[in-house]
């Protein structure tokens, strides 16, 4: 096992210890854990990553037993100093919140209170580059008061966690990179990753996806982009794009009605030293009301990745969206309301349209969509279909396989957009890729990582391969009354074998033989139902 393994596997012990004590008071499978385990957690990494810092400015704490207690020896001055020095993602946090502190001590009475008013002080000082805003400006700081979710013996509670905390160290993983970081955040979110019945977008997207996503939109040296995803859940896909282009060539912006999807993805954030992008983390309703803005105007972006909600009842505010304002924005229509089934309404076609209004002049983007929506003949899919044909904003289209996400059956597909391409498209149906695993209840397919480098590379390449994808121009897929499919556009191929004459008379001798038998049963068939019609007729 290497280090990094060993730090890997330590750190999911801590996560498992931390549900373990949540368990032990009450708290397990509680609506509330997730917050404390997600808190506790950042408040542990923020902590350790200050004592790393500290450690890089100054080599002489490097050298100390306790570089709490010389960094609490340290006059106000002095230790000012050294915080201005540190990297500009580091939080602030002063020697008496430090978890050392709080360990020492736990024997105080009314310790869940001073560690409520901790994490609160430390949410205070740092709330104007940690906080994630709500669409109406409300700050969402980085901590609540933990203690609160407790029943009883919240003293206790809080004395548990700080001995959970205080015997582990992040401080060796701070030269990890982005697979470290998602493994890990995978692992911590993986018992959260639900929303309600499934009614807004996910909080996690698998990997081969986002992979594929980022690297087919990104295959050349970027730098000082803007990258954004409407409906960000825990922003899987912003990171894996974000890690392509590089975490610091990049600012990523994102808005999501979910409160709790828009912690996820700060925490995702601090793991992946993406701090500065922050701000722009906005926690409200995309459709309705849009946040980011320039002037009067929505705000366009160089990237764009989603993978929205495919079905939404958004029938409270569907009459809202019909005005004159959005006459340009949802260009194609939007979705009536049915008597029936409201849940059914389907959303993604306005998030499908938001984004190709948000995109720059030159702007890319990768959206997940209903397989659905590739081919259908009519209705508001046909008229976005058209819209990116005539207006020559399409790059291509991949097919997944079903089950790529094991808590729907719903078939998906990418649909990547580039307002530059006026060339061919390449279309790739990479439905039939990948291997069947269990997930729990649920059947899920997983695309291997030979098959994950073979659509990436057809893509970028624009390469025909046979069985697997087309390249097409514009005019094609037009007369192809607009069908974004691979499959409707393969050729259909004719195996000829030569044979000999009287190969030709035994196997036309065959077919005859066969006819008559199946002629000759038809008949026994018919002769019997109307004999008994017949005797049903005389009863």
């Amino acid at each position: 096992m290497t280090e990094t393994q060993k730090f890997q596997a330590k750190t999911k012990e801590l996560i498992d210890g931390l549900k373990s004590t949540c368990a032990n008071y009450g708290l397990g499978n509680d609506g509330n854990e997730f917050k404390i385990i997600t808190q506790v957690f950042l408040y542990k990494f923020l902590n350790d990553k200050f004592i790393y810092e500290a450690r890089q400015v100054d080599p002489s704490l490097a050298e100390g037993d306790n570089v709490e207690e010389q960094l609490a020896g340290m006059n106000n001055d002095d230790f000012e100093l050294l915080y201005r020095q540190m990297d500009e993602d580091t939080a602030r946090i002063f020697p008496g919140q430090f978890i050392s502190s709080l360990f020492n001590r736990q024997n105080e009475d009314r310790f869940a209170k001073l560690f409520d008013s901790t994490l609160l002080d430390i949410a205070g000082q740092n709330s104007d580059i940690f906080s994630v805003v709500t669409d109406t400006g409300r700050k969402i700081v980085l901590f609540e008061e933990l203690s609160e979710y407790v029943a009883s013996k919240r003293d206790d509670f809080c004395r548990a966690i700080i001995n959970r905390l205080a015997e582990f160290s992040f401080e060796h993983i701070f030269n990890e990179k982005f697979d470290f970081y998602s493994t890990i955040f995978e692992y911590l979110i993986k018992d959260y990753n639900s929303n309600s019945g499934g009614k807004y977008a996910e909080y996690f997207t698998p990997h081969a996806v986002s992979k594929i996503m980022a690297r087919c939109l990104v295959n050349e040296g970027v730098s000082n982009v803007t990258i954004y995803d409407p409906s960000a859940g825990s922003g899987t896909l912003l990171m894996n794009l974000a890690h392509q282009i590089g975490e610091d060539r990049c600012t990523i912006y994102s808005q999501d009605i979910s409160q709790k999807s828009s912690q996820l993805l700060r925490l995702n954030l601090i793991l992946n030293n993406l701090v500065h992008s922050i701000p722009h983390i906005v926690q409200g309703n995309t459709i309705l009301e849009p946040y980011h803005k320039e002037g009067s105007r929505l705000q366009q972006f160089d990237y764009i990745v989603s993978n929205p909600p495919f079905k939404l009842d958004f029938s409270d505010f569907r009459d809202d969206l019909d005005k004159d304002s959005n006459i340009n924005r949802f260009f194609a229509g939007i979705p009536t309301i049915p008597k029936k089934q409201k849940d059914k309404m389907a959303i993604y076609q306005l998030f499908l349209q938001h984004i190709m209004y948000s995109l720059k002049k030159d702007g890319k983007a990768a959206i997940v969509v209903p397989t659905g929506f590739i081919t259908a003949q009519s209705g508001i899919d046909k008229k976005i279909r058209e819209a990116v044909v005539k207006e020559k904003m399409l790059a291509g289209v991949v097919s997944m396989p079903s089950n790529i996400f094991a808590n729907t059956g719903t078939n998906v597909s990418v649909i990547f957009l580039d307002k530059q391409n006026k060339g061919d498209v390449v279309l790739i149906d990479a439905s039939n890729l990948g291997k069947t695993v269990k997930e729990g209840k649920n059947q899920k397919t997983v695309l291997q990582p030979d098959e994950e480098e073979l659509v990436i590379s057809t893509f970028c390449q624009k390469e025909q391969v046979d069985e697997l994808s087309v390249v097409v121009s514009y005019d094609e897929i037009k007369a192809k009354n607009y069908s974004l499919s691979a499959g409707q556009y393969f050729e259909i191929k004719i195996e000829y074998i030569d044979i000999t004459e009287e190969e030709f008379k035994s196997k036309l001798s065959g077919f005859e033989k066969d006819l008559k038998e199946l002629f000759a049963e038809g008949k026994e068939l018919e002769e019997a139902i109307e004999e008994n019609l017949k005797s049903l007729k005389y009863e």
